[in-house]
């Protein structure tokens, strides 16, 4: 089933299929009453909409997306990594596996596995979250399986 799914930067889609997903998060947040309207809203046509809706989402809306990987580059300083799992924690993370590397130049490498069953936010969120915390140099999201 997951030969079936690409993960593609939104660069480089046409701008309907990020509109299919607005009209999702419309409905799905109550913000016009019917599909007609929200497609209105966001300037496509309803069969566009009735196309794509069922094929177009965001990973973390994915139903097959269970785990996920992140490198996380960390200023070498006490509390750094409890830093990180705190903001995991926060979010109902389930951490799977860390591996560290030995610090060079004042940085370390993180390579955190977690499970994002349970997870309250967005990983665009979740990797905010972490980029604003002043040990973290970097994030990226390395694979979701």
């Amino acid at each position: 089933m997951t030969k079936d799914y690409l993960i593609i930067h939104k660069k480089v889609l046409p701008d309907y299929f990020i509109k299919v997903i607005e009209v999702n998060q419309a409905i799905k947040e109550k913000k016009y009453p019917n599909i007609s309207e929200a497609v209105k809203a966001v300037g496509i046509s309803r069969s566009t909409y009735y196309k794509y809706k069922d094929y177009v989402f965001l990973p973390e809306e994915s139903t097959i997306t269970k785990k996920a990987i992140l490198s996380v580059d960390l200023i070498h300083r006490p509390g750094s990594l409890s830093s990180v799992l705190n903001v995991l924690k926060n979010n109902k993370i389930s951490i799977l596996t860390i591996s560290q590397s030995l610090p060079v130049n004042e940085l370390a490498n993180v390579i955190i596995s977690i499970d994002i069953t349970d997870i309250n936010i967005s990983m665009n969120e979740l990797i905010r979250e972490l980029k604003v915390l002043k040990q973290v140099k970097d994030v990226k999201l390395i694979a979701f399986e």
